[in-house]
């Protein structure tokens, strides 16, 4: 029996989507109650720590069965640690030692508040009565074995009351469980102006858990069913002016605004009596924003607006200084090819120079040699006279080291080119050419 419980253990450890959840244990086998309403409600708020948990339910005795004869402790079986209400004092050792004889560790214990509210009562006067002890349980885990330490599940018993028959009281199992919002992984982008995301599952029936299964395979015979009364589970989220809901799993699920709470929205879920041991889940995927997240939609295009205008002439006033600056210090290139020299204006070499012949050269040859950016002078006076200047700028960097394609430049040779020449009657008279050398160190414009 042992091994075959395991195997069936390791099937169905196979399966995704473990889910906080709840399955009810009774003292007897085949117990013939059943129970209903049943509603298993969580409390949620924006601080978003340990989440207050009541179940509430009611026993439902047969027609052909006497309500005396069915006296029992129920059991709870939460696959999930909760924290135990200090003043209701510590757990019944009876539970420990039971935990520990099956092979567990009990890793806590305590009493949960257990009440029963009476729906009859006038309105206004305490409608809610502490049943005495509470409801002693101990949290357990699962040691050993190939997969390790299990993450823990609680084993709370619900000493029976002659109220759980009584169809006039409800019962409430309240307590504070952990672990039961895991947050959503989200890039830095997402966190900063749509806030952090987090995940909250309820089930009914889920028994997928490693320290739950051993458990419901022992007490299999004992499971206590629902009845044709309403079961619901339900989330409820305070300050819901601040709350994102982004996901409801199944589509069956219900929003809306609370009928008893201010700024709290409610998520419900009928759970289906028909689908047996058949896990039912509740999955929201939610988050509470701040007051400036929620002007996020536009703030952000606002931003790219500001920013795609205002520090478009910042980017490009930067670029353009260190597009200069490393212009003039660093040059790409093979070693073995000649530095590149920066030329502008008219540069006239030797060779061009030879090609003008005073008393010969015309006014259109000179311009077809030098091009037309030229400066011309006349005076009033001589009106057959007229002086062609150009004038141009020759930069030749002097390289220091050289690594492969990328060169340093020490200092760059600057000459200054200016070429005077006078005309008489459209033709060449007098040529003069001067060259003034000087050193840079980056090659700024003349």
């Amino acid at each position: 029996m042992t091994a075959r419980a395991w195997v069936l253990t390791a099937l169905l450890l196979a399966a995704p989507g473990i889910a906080h959840a709840q399955i009810f244990v009774a003292d007897k086998s085949a117990p013939a109650f059943t129970l209903g309403p049943l509603f298993v409600r969580a409390s949620v708020d924006p601080k978003l720590g340990p989440v207050k948990v009541d179940i509430s339910f009611s026993v439902v005795v047969p027609p052909n069965a006497a309500g005396a004869g069915l006296e029992q402790d129920l059991y709870l079986l939460w696959p999930g640690e909760v924290l135990p209400d200090p003043k209701l004092g510590a757990t019944v050792p009876a539970l420990e030692k039971d935990l520990t004889e099956r092979g567990f560790t009990v890793i806590g214990g305590g009493r949960l508040a257990l009440t029963a509210r009476n729906l009859y009562q006038v309105s206004g006067e305490h409608t809610s009565e502490s049943l005495p002890g509470g409801a002693p349980f101990v949290t357990f885990v699962r040691e050993g074995g190939a997969l390790g330490l299990s993450s823990p599940a609680s084993w709370i018993r619900i000493p029976w009351n002659p109220r759980f028959t009584n169809r006039v009281y409800i019962i409430n199992l309240a307590m504070t469980a952990k672990g039961l919002i895991k947050p959503k992984p989200g890039t830095w982008f997402e966190k900063t102006f749509w806030g952090p995301r987090y995940r909250l599952v309820l089930s009914f029936n889920e028994i997928r858990h490693r320290a739950v299964f051993p458990m419901y395979f022992q007490h299999r015979d004992r499971i206590v069913k629902l009845a044709e009364d309403p079961a619901q589970l339900i989330v409820n989220f305070a300050e819901a002016d601040r709350l994102k809901i982004d996901e409801l799993f199944p589509q069956s699920a219900r929003r809306q605004l609370s009928e008893t709470l201010e700024k709290t929205d409610t998520v419900s879920l009928f759970l289906d009596r028909s689908e047996g041991l058949q896990p039912q889940v509740l999955t929201v995927q939610f988050g509470y924003f701040s007051g400036l997240q929620s002007w996020a939609p536009l703030l952000i295009p606002a931003l790219f607006f500001a920013l795609g205008n205002g520090a478009g002439v910042v980017v490009r006033n930067v670029a353009e200084r260190l597009s200069k600056r490393w212009a003039g210090r660093v040059q790409f290139g093979s070693v073995k090819e000649s530095p590149k020299v920066k030329t502008s204006g008219v540069v006239a070499g030797p060779e061009t120079l030879r090609r003008i012949v005073p008393g010969r050269t015309t006014h259109e040859e000179v311009l077809r040699l030098f091009g037309n950016d030229v400066e011309e002078h006349s005076r009033l006076t001589a009106p057959d006279q007229k002086t062609l200047v150009y004038r141009g700028r020759r930069l030749v960097p002097q390289r220091r080291r050289a690594l492969g394609f990328l060169a340093t430049v020490e200092h760059w040779d600057a000459e200054e080119h200016e070429v005077t020449i006078d005309l008489e009657r459209d033709v060449v008279r007098d040529v003069q050419a001067r060259v003034r050398r000087s050193r840079l160190s980056a090659p700024e414009p003349a």
